[in-house]
């Protein structure tokens, strides 16, 4: 190996990390998460790359591991990414301060929340409007949902900060 490289990390499929680390520390892979009992994975299920983990280098850089939202070798979203957007779908449908035509803007947003694209700060604002006028239940439902698969830009515009 390089001085440089990325090992491997085992990921539950609700996105709850078991290691960042499976290469150099094989021993703290396990089959099910501790948090949710889900299996555990190592590869894309789509096409079969390695989840990245931890970054090695010959420098020490202090980042904590987050969990990736999608393929790096293929784009295509993991189970856990998938499995938050339709949970939150799921809550838009249920948005009973919103028009059916309100409710459809919500959930088609929010695949432009999860990803970073030049369409992130429109879908944010979008979705923050009109998760503001359903309520703050229906704010705290999808702070709980989407904020480990929201996008840095699309956090700082919805729950503010930074």
């Amino acid at each position: 190996m390089s001085d440089r490289w990325y090992d491997t990390a085992q990921v539950c499929l609700s996105g709850h990390v078991t290691t960042a680390y499976v290469k150099t520390s094989p021993h703290k892979m396990t089959k099910f998460c501790d948090r949710c009992g889900e299996a555990t994975m190592t590869t894309c299920p789509r096409c079969g790359a390695e989840i990245r983990g931890e970054y090695h280098s010959d420098v020490l850089i202090l980042n904590e591991f987050k969990t990736p939202a999608f393929c790096h070798a293929c784009g295509k979203p993991y189970p856990w990414t998938e499995a938050t957007l339709k949970a939150a779908q799921d809550l838009a449908a249920e948005l009973a301060g919103l028009s059916p035509e309100e409710r459809e803007i919500v959930a088609k947003s929010l695949p432009d929340i999860i990803r970073d694209t030049p369409r992130t700060s429109l879908a944010a604002t979008r979705f923050k409007t009109l998760v503001a006028k359903a309520g703050p239940v229906a704010a705290d439902g999808f702070k709980k949902i989407i904020t480990e698969t929201a996008t840095e830009v699309a956090k700082k515009i919805i729950f503010g900060g930074g």
